[in-house]
């Protein structure tokens, strides 16, 4: 019989055995979710379990609930019996994804130049400074535009923006990635700057909506050829 508190040995090791089970999903979810952002794993490329089981040393089984979220996600497309494709890249996803972008945006954008403060104006100012530096790396100007579009979101202080915000920046930065591979120049976030620096609501509104066509036309330059 068990004490009061005592919890029976193999109550104990069946959890313990789950919760490592799903760690392990996590870290492999994670890992290709980061290949897929930094185009390692490029739209088309064909995926099997067993090449993905390898790399990522661990067993099928991990990478089958991982790829199933990425499918949730987007990233991936099952293709039964034999393994996963990295989702295409269509004009019409370009399309869909900057017109969500807008909707979202625009509202943080003007938000946060309602009531953004000298201090977070300046952190945002900070966040921007490698896309101004000419001595910065590609990696370092997208990770800093990213950070920058989620922070406005952070200042406007609805958790529902922030989390579909966050996932829509993920497919932006690999589509950032891909662009800036092949198609030189970058838009950069002054005007957008300027107007929240000035508490210009409507004017931040707008920056934001024309920095954002002008890389959704960047992007469907690319994905049309």
């Amino acid at each position: 019989m068990y004490g009061k508190w005592q919890v029976p040995a193999a109550t104990v090791t069946a959890s313990r055995t789950k919760g490592e089970k799903a760690s392990e999903v996590e870290r492999v979810y994670r890992t290709l979710r980061e290949w897929l952002i930094h185009a390692k794993l490029r739209p088309g490329d064909f995926l099997s379990e067993a090449q993905l089981a390898e790399q990522c040393r661990t067993s099928r089984t991990p990478i089958r609930e991982a790829c199933s979220r990425l499918a949730q996600d987007r990233w991936l497309s099952l293709i039964r019996r034999k393994g996963y494709l990295v989702t295409p890249v269509s004009v019409r996803d370009v399309v869909e994804l900057y017109e969500y972008r807008k909707l979202l945006e625009c509202f943080t954008a003007e938000k946060v130049a309602q009531s953004a403060s000298h201090e977070q104006i300046g952190g945002l100012k900070v966040i921007l400074g490698p896309e101004s530096d000419p001595e910065e790396n590609v990696a370092a100007t997208l990770a800093a535009n990213e950070r920058f579009h989620l922070r406005l979101a952070e200042l406007a202080t609805n958790q529902r923006v922030i989390d579909q915000l966050a996932l829509s920046l993920r497919h932006v930065r690999r589509l950032d990635t891909l662009c800036t591979q092949t198609v030189p120049g970058w838009i950069g976030h002054g005007d957008i700057m300027s107007a929240i620096e000035a508490h210009k609501p409507a004017r931040a509104r707008q920056a934001m909506a024309v920095h954002i066509d002008l890389s959704r036309d960047k992007m469907i330059k690319l994905f049309s050829t």
